[in-house]
């Protein structure tokens, strides 16, 4: 029966040029055993299986490493779903399957699935919670997508074979596709007029759209020209990106290819091989006897631009932050952008949005490339429609028609349970949309995370019944004595970001014990951003959350930006990383605010009792929380005196001031009768900041520290004098390289300023004893 079927479903398939689905459901070794049977009866060329299990005799892989299968093409995929169902495996093992092709589920009985609980759930079972306090409402729904959409199968095994059930048969009698591909209805690929890469490059392109996205890649040989392409996914992007650099090469030119890793960019290196003839598999440098080449980079290190290349190609642009986008904007070089419109690569809006605005704005010419003809199997293949809604590969926000004009004050803050969530498919999709918007690696587990993580939940702003505004929580913290103990020896745990770092990294074996709210994602619709909807919701989560918490806290990729927006909401930083996130290619900031505050500067007095305007405390901030800031606030200002000068003394200027400017722990000023002599002479006289760099250094780490909030303190420096603090002063860069960054005409005019700069913090800062010393150069 089962062979009958699978032969029937191919059959199909292959007529169609559509792929189709085969559960089968029951005892896993049933449904191991069945899975043979139907690879048998269709003989496919090519079949893979990802399963926890090993001893296959076809390609292996286990769900955490089914990203291997990404750029791969196969006429049959195993998915084991038993012990381990991981949502970004199912994406990948779709994305796998050929026109023509089967994917072939094994799975517990479809009845009995959204109560088991497997080794995917115990990783959402994240401390204090236990796998019994993590939900089945992602897989109820998965089901129920199995159940109705058409192009799947459903096999109920029984105990023998003689036993098993057809549930459904998975035929599609309409099938949507035309049964051709761009290889056999006839189509051949032209070589444009005037075109400039050879004709073997267009002779490459299975689709009219592919061809003429490497024509728009022509460009990239004259510098000051930009390119982005846009597809769905397996509309060959990657494809047309690794033609169009084989050519570039060809003629010599040095083509650098950066994606949010290189699996991403296996693709392009793959067709660039083909047209330059050399390479091994998963190579990453490609050269030629021209002296061309095609090499990869990951983002932070391709976005400095190594040796000047003449081209770049950044793939999955959508899955980068904006900030990392525009280290890129070099008119000296043609840069192409190819991103997925939908998919689990990432397909943060931040790309279309703010990132376009950019490009527009800049010195570059813009071409844009949309991609729609599917490469390996025919527009409306059922599969695709499939796992689109699954795994809300296609999630988007409300349309802005229906929020443009929204109200901060007319909006409503709502909780988003997740039986709401799993009940209202446009609630869902509104929200996770707007997440997916607003974040660039939003991945399927995320949404099944959202449904049945135990320590998550969701709030929003809803105006004219759509959603403006979603913040996803993590409840963290709380833990028994026996657990951080662990945690401080060294055992990582799960879920529990800001008390691992402060515990594991920063060695307080305290840090878990109070109970945190953190912000894992908050995210604003476009249509109304910079209108004050994402204040009003953190506004919200604090007045709902204050009593059931001891603080709230963040992470994220630092920027200017992100940190004056988390400054101004209460939160006060703690940590800065001292190395880079591959993708994102920034510090990741934690922040905290002590439960119970009104988010008022000078969050905590650091003696513990006297905030920095001189009130008790915090407006009745929750003590424990207030002891947490207070202990790391303090630690974080005394790593950093010396860390600037070390790990973090490559860091954005503005991201040091920042992150120092949020930090609540005041700078005591200490300096000797010697050193004061230093600094006034530097200052109103002849020294020279070289006789004292630490008195400078702790002048500067006061006046930094702390200042919003502080009027006097606030506004005796300038923009550029800041930096000029942290450039020279606090990182120790040379004379030379700060006054070229700055803006300086030399290098004398530049330590002139830092005179300068340092007049007013003898001012301020300054004893009796320095203030007469400095009456030595000011008296008439």
């Amino acid at each position: 029966m089962i062979a009958t079927l699978a032969r029937a479903a191919k059959r199909e398939a292959e007529t169609a040029n559509e792929r189709r689905v085969v559960v089968l459901a029951g005892d896993r070794d049933r449904g191991i055993d069945a899975a043979y049977d139907v690879i048998e009866a269709v003989d496919p060329a090519s079949t893979s299986i990802v399963s926890t299990r090993e001893g296959f005799r076809f390609e292996e892989h286990r769900p955490r490493n089914a990203d291997e299968l990404l750029g791969r093409t196969r006429e049959v995929v195993v998915l084991d779903c038993h012990e381990r169902f991981v949502p970004n495996a199912l994406g990948r093992s779709v994305g796998a399957v050929d026109g023509g092709g089967l994917l072939v589920l094994l799975a517990p009985d479809l009845d009995a699935w959204p109560g088991v609980r497997d080794r995917f759930d115990d990783s959402l079972a994240v401390p204090p919670y236990g796998i019994d306090d993590v939900t089945g409402r992602f897989r109820e729904r998965f089901c129920e997508t199995l159940r109705s959409h058409p192009g799947i199968a459903i096999v109920s095994l029984g105990e023998t074979p003689a036993a098993d059930s057809v549930e459904r048969d998975g035929l599609v009698d309409d099938a949507a596709g035309s049964g051709t591909t761009p290889e056999t209805d006839g189509w051949r690929p032209t070589t444009p007029p005037n075109a400039t890469f050879p004709a073997a490059a267009y002779e490459a392109c299975l689709t009219g759209d592919q061809v003429r996205a490497v024509s728009a890649f022509e460009r990239l040989a004259t510098p000051g020209n930009a390119v982005v392409v846009e597809a769905d996914r397996g509309r060959g992007k990657s494809s047309a990106a690794g033609i169009a650099a084989g050519a570039l090469a060809l003629a010599g030119g040095d083509v650098l290819v950066t994606a949010p890793a290189f699996r991403n960019a296996a693709e392009i290196f793959a067709r660039a091989s083909e047209r330059l003839g050399c390479g091994e598999p998963g190579a990453r440098t490609l050269e030629t006897a021209s002296g061309g080449r095609v090499r990869y980079l990951p983002p932070a290190e391709a976005a400095d631009l190594p040796e000047d290349p003449d081209a770049v190609i950044v793939d999955e642009a959508a899955a980068l932050p904006v900030r990392l986008l525009e280290r890129f904007l070099d008119e000296s070089l043609s840069v192409a952008f190819c991103t997925t419109v939908h998919g689990y690569e990432g397909a943060g809006r931040g790309f279309a949005i703010r990132f376009r605005e950019r490009l527009l704005a800049g010195p570059f010419a813009v071409r844009d490339v949309r991609l729609d003809e599917p490469i390996r199997y025919a527009r409306g293949d059922p599969v695709e429609a499939w796992a689109a809604r699954a795994l809300l590969l296609d999630a988007r926000p409300a349309v802005d028609e229906a929020v443009a004009g929204a109200s901060v004050a007319d909006a409503t803050y709502r909780a988003l349970p997740p039986d709401e969530l799993l009940a209202d498919e446009t609630l869902l999709g509104e929200a996770f949309g707007l997440l997916v918007a607003a974040h660039y690696r939003t991945e399927p587990n995320d949404l099944a995370r959202l449904l049945d993580a135990p320590n998550l939940s969701a709030r929003a702003l809803v105006a004219g019944g759509r959603v403006v505004a979603v913040a996803l929580l993590a409840r963290e913290g709380g833990l028994d004595a026996d657990t951080r103990r662990r945690m401080y020896e060294g055992e990582r745990v799960r879920g529990n970001m800001v008390p691992d770092v402060l515990t594991s990294q920063l060695r307080d074996e305290r840090a878990a014990e109070p109970r945190g709210l953190r912000t894992v994602r908050i995210a604003t619709h476009h249509a109304v951003r910079d209108a004050g909807f994402g204040s009003r919701l953190l506004d919200e989560v604090h007045a709902e959350f204050g009593d059931a918490v001891d603080y709230f806290a963040v992470g994220y990729g630092a920027t200017p930006r992100l940190l004056r927006f988390w400054r101004r909401a209460g939160y006060r930083t703690v940590h800065l990383s001292t190395s880079r996130n591959d993708a994102s290619g920034e510090h990741s900031a934690i922040m905290v605010r002590p439960a119970g505050g009104d988010g008022s500067d000078g969050v905590v007095g650091m003696d513990g009792a006297v905030g920095m305007d001189g009130t008790e405390g915090v407006g009745g901030a929750n003590e424990s929380g207030a002891s947490l800031l207070r202990r790391h606030a303090a630690a974080f200002r005394d790593r950093e005196r010396d860390g600037l000068s070390d790990a973090h003394r490559d860091v954005d200027p503005d991201v040091v001031i920042g992150a120092l400017r949020a930090c609540p722990a005041p700078v005591s000023v200490d300096l000797t009768e010697i050193e004061w002599r230093s600094v006034v002479g530097a200052s109103f006289g002849p020294g020279m900041y070289d006789s004292a760099p630490g008195a400078f250094r702790d002048l500067a780490l006061a006046a930094l520290v702390g200042g919003e909030g502080d009027p006097e303190a606030d506004s005796v420096l300038d923009g550029r004098e800041r930096r000029l603090l942290v450039r020279k002063v606090l990182q120790g860069r040379p004379w030379e390289s700060v006054a070229e960054e700055l803006g300086y005409v030399s290098t004398a005019a530049c330590m002139r300023a830092l005179g300068n700069a340092a007049e007013p913090l003898v001012e301020r800062y300054g004893t009796e004893f320095a203030l007469e010393e400095r009456e030595r150069f000011i008296s008439d």
